[in-house]
């Protein structure tokens, strides 16, 4: 992905020069009029979506890459004219020897730099093990079924959310992008859970006490405009992929999406769009599904055993 450069003006101000090309949209940007673009989409996503209300704590999960970085100098710029909502960063350490580090000091660095808290939380601490560690144990008993990504997405939702509660944030964003969002959708279908479908959207449900409710405040922005955002603004990210990225479905499918968007502009937009206009059904078969308390560890779960209890069971 590289901006555009050329004679032409920007179809917005009339005057600078030409930096960046939308495709989906027809527009041809310069740089300021991209940022406020970007600042101004997420500013209508969190008031058309109603994701912010008076005096909300907001913990923004930062991981050190370039979406939640992105994500985090946007709300603290909005804060600044919103100063009723509070933000506090949360980083998950996953424990990935030799990539997590870097992020971790990434984080603590953008989060001193803009004065927002830093608070971490530790897979060894929450689970007696880092995510090397289960990997590890994994392999060693010949398990190929599941790969390091499938722990550590269900791990890491269960982390930020316990990060969440333990700094008493009303609501928890994330950086999902459009992109992210896209692919979870054919993720779901894929591995034919429709029913998180109705889940999995820009404001989750409040459907018990200890879940924090989540805003997606990035889930109409595409993932290359997120890293042109932070390349323009200069903002520090770690750019190192996390050696378990490779294993992970997601990267098949983010590429069949890719292709499609390349011949087809416009195409991630189209299967957002269409999901939100299913939601509406999806939720009423899923308002049968109770949530209730995990016998393991006491947290909220569809199930008496909750899925990280159950990963963690076959690890230990």
């Amino acid at each position: 992905m590289k901006p555009l450069t050329s004679s032409k003006v920007c179809t917005l101000c009339n005057k600078n020069e030409q930096f960046f090309s939308r495709e989906y949209s027809g527009e041809k940007l310069c740089k300021k009029c991209f940022t406020q673009s970007i600042e101004s989409k997420v500013r209508a996503t969190i008031t058309r979506y109603k994701m912010l209300r008076f005096n909300d704590h907001l913990a923004v999960a930062v991981s050190g890459g370039k979406d939640s970085l992105s994500l985090l100098y946007i709300l603290a710029k909005l804060n600044k004219f919103r100063p009723n909502t509070t933000l506090t960063a949360v980083t998950v350490d996953e424990g990935i020897e030799g990539y997590r580090n870097e992020a971790l000091e990434i984080a603590a660095s953008n989060c001193k730099q803009l004065k927002i808290p830093h608070h971490i939380v530790s897979f060894k601490e929450l689970y007696g093990f880092s995510l090397d560690e289960i990997v590890q144990r994994a392999r060693s008993r010949g398990e190929t079924e599941l790969t390091a990504c499938a722990y550590c997405g269900v791990l890491r939702r269960k982390a930020i959310n316990a990060g969440a509660r333990q700094v008493c944030a009303s609501k928890v964003a994330t950086a999902h992008t459009l992109d992210d969002e896209v692919q979870t959708v054919l993720m779901n279908i894929f591995h034919g859970d429709v029913m998180r479908l109705a889940k999995e959207k820009p404001v989750t449900s409040e459907v018990h006490p200890l879940l924090v409710q989540k805003i997606k405040p990035f889930c109409e922005i595409p993932e290359k405009e997120s890293a042109l955002y932070a390349y323009v603004k200069k903002i520090d990210f770690q750019d190192t992929p996390c050696p378990y990225a490779s294993e992970a479905l997601r990267n098949d499918i983010r590429g069949m999406i890719n292709q499609m968007e390349a011949k087809h502009a416009g195409t991630k937009f189209t299967v957002f769009k269409a999901i939100e206009r299913l939601r509406p059904a999806l939720e009423e078969t899923a308002k049968k599904e109770k949530f209730q308390t995990c016998k393991e560890c006491g947290e909220p779960s569809a199930l008496d055993l909750c899925k990280s209890c159950e990963l963690l069971g076959h690890v230990r």
